[in-house]
This record gives structure tokens, C-alpha cells and sequence, in this order.
């Protein structure tokens, strides 16, 4: 059996928020993220979706040990990073990387592109200062930019630019896992195509396993395999992108499909705003015999199987 490039188990992330004031103030604990479990094969990509809030982008950052998870387990290539001190996680940087959205406030604008590509290798000790900067201009190359462009600055260059240097400096060490964070949200409708193919060409060329984090379904449906919908910290479906999107079974997927601008009127869905009651109140009822495989009668939600690979929130009747 191929072990997982990467795989989260039942991870949680809570945090203290101050509740009250005076002398002793008081806190409650706040769930950003509550049991999340998902997996990536090698060589694959998979969406993380949902809107602002819903613990996508925490769980992406727990993924990286960039946040420490409350509990849980974070796997990479087979091997338990969740419980690594820094020195332990030094080596496993190099086989996982990230792309964040504003790639301006993600490079360092007092260094060249040819540094800023080249510094991982550097902080990692790959090759000489000469081997680094020849690396990096060819990178930028790889990446659909000039080698001319290693001498300049950020602030020259347009969004889709700066971006493609971002995924420069993630892949120069050649990592095995790519945690893409909102990669494409700020970039026109052009620009966005454009960076989606580059990422795709260098999946496929480096056999990648990528956790693409977006709130765009569209820009979902055209670059992965697999979908996990959050909602509220948790995942409520989970199945591969054509089946979420021809038969989405869980309320929040359906509002979020329904968001999805449409070219032609014709195809326009309306848009449901759900409030969290109308949610709770449309969630799948499904009987135990209906289920393919064994579950326990609850009248909490809980990831249940309903087809190969298709997982929904449901509640599980006798």
C-alpha cells in the first residue's frame, strides 16, 4: 500500500479568546478547527473550500507545523511530524512547501528575485553561492520569467509575477508536498489561468501532491482531483471534484455551488445565503441500512460513506 504524501488525522486547533474584563478576566475556548481528517495521495491534488472562517487556511498551516495543532496527527510521507521541536522540523521543510496569497507581503523587497528564489537553498546549505544563484535564475526561467529578472526588486513586478517567483522559491528544493494557500485570489481572470496551468505543468513534471486552499469552486473544478468542503472548523463532504459538483449532498456544498459565477445567464443558479439553523436543519438524515459501510446511530453530524470515495456530514438514524 503507497503511503499517503501527506495526511491529517482528527486534527483540532483551539484557541483561548478573552470573554470578560476586570481584575481577573475570564476566557473561552474557541474551535477554529475540530477533528479534521483528510488525505493526499502522491502525485495528486486536492481543494480545501469554504468561506472566510471556516478553519481552511488554519488547517493548511497546521499541515505545515507553521501552527501546532491542539491535537491530532499530521503525517508527512508516513513519518509523525505533529510533536517535532524546530531542529526536528528543519529536514521536513524541505520536502513541504507553501504559496500564500499576497505574494507582495511574501517577498522580501530589500532582495533580488535571484536571492529571494535562491534563500531556501541557502537556509538548507544546498550547493555554493554560485550553484544557489544559478539555480534560482534557472527557476525563474521554469517558471515563464527571464533570467534577466534575477537583478530585480519585487515592486517591479506585476501580481502574476510576483506569484510565479513565490512558486519559485516553493519548489526550488524540490518538495514532495505544496501547501497553496489562496494562490490566485488576487489576480485578474487571465492572470489566474495563467498560474493555473503553470501549476499543473509542474505537478505533473515533479509529481506533486498539492493542497490547493480557495474559496473559487471554479478555479477547484479545473485543477483537482479530490474536494474537502469545511464549514464551521469542520469538513462536512468530501468526494472527488466531478461528484461534488454533479452531486453534492451536504446543504453548505450546494450554497457554495450555487455562488459559482456562470458565463451565460441561462446557467445562472440563485444564490442561497443559509443560516447556520437553516444548515442544521437541511443536513442528510440517513438510515443505517442505507449506509455501504457500518455507522453508529447519532443525532450529532458525523463523516459518513455514501458511494466510493464520498463522505457527508450526516445524521445516522436506527
Amino acid at each position: 500500500m503507497t503511503v499517503p504524501a501527506l495526511e491529517l488525522r482528527n486534527v483540532s486547533k483551539d484557541y483561548l479568546i478573552k470573554a470578560g474584563g476586570g481584575l481577573i478576566p475570564s476566557y473561552r475556548r474557541h474551535a477554529a478547527v475540530a477533528g479534521v481528517s483528510l488525505t493526499i495521495a502522491r502525485n495528486s491534488i486536492v481543494g480545501l473550500v469554504g468561506e472566510s472562517g471556516s478553519g481552511k487556511t488554519t488547517t493548511g498551516m497546521m499541515a505545515l507545523r507553521l501552527v501546532k495543532p491542539t491535537s491530532g496527527r499530521i503525517l508527512v510521507n508516513g513519518v509523525d511530524i505533529s510533536q517535532l521541536d524546530h531542529k526536528g522540523l528543519k529536514p521536513v521543510r524541505r520536502q513541504m512547501q507553501v504559496v500564500f496569497q499576497d505574494s507582495y507581503s511574501a517577498l522580501d523587497p530589500m532582495m533580488t528575485l535571484a536571492q529571494i528564489v535562491a534563500e531556501p537553498l541557502d537556509i538548507h546549505g544546498v550547493g555554493s553561492p554560485r550553484e544557489q544563484t544559478d539555480e534560482a535564475l534557472s527557476w525563474l526561467e521554469r517558471v515563464g520569467l527571464d533570467r534577466s529578472y534575477g537583478g530585480r526588486y519585487p515592486h517591479e513586478l506585476s501580481g502574476g509575477q510576483r506569484q510565479r517567483v513565490a512558486i519559485a522559491r516553493a519548489l526550488i528544493l524540490k518538495p514532495t508536498v505544496l501547501i497553496a494557500d489562496e494562490p490566485t485570489s488576487a489576480l485578474d481572470v487571465s492572470v489566474k489561468a495563467q498560474i493555473i496551468n503553470l501549476l499543473q505543468d509542474l505537478q505533473e513534471e515533479m509529481d506533486l501532491s498539492i493542497l490547493f486552499i480557495s474559496h473559487d469552486l471554479s478555479v477547484v473544478r479545473s485543477l483537482t482531483d479530490r474536494v474537502v468542503v469545511m464549514y464551521r472548523g469542520q469538513v462536512v463532504e468530501e468526494a472527488e471534484t466531478e461528484a461534488i459538483f454533479s452531486d453534492a449532498r451536504h446543504p453548505y456544498t450546494r450554497a457554495l455551488l450555487d455562488a459559482i459565477p456562470a458565463a451565460n445567464p441561462r446557467d445562472r443558479r440563485v444564490r442561497r445565503f443559509l443560516s447556520v439553523e437553516e444548515i442544521e436543519a437541511a443536513t442528510p438524515r440517513l438510515a443505517r441500512s442505507e449506509l455501504p459501510e457500518a455507522a453508529e446511530p447519532s443525532q450529532t453530524p458525523q463523516l459518513v460513506s455514501i458511494g466510493p470515495g464520498h463522505r457527508v456530514a450526516a445524521i445516522v438514524t436506527p
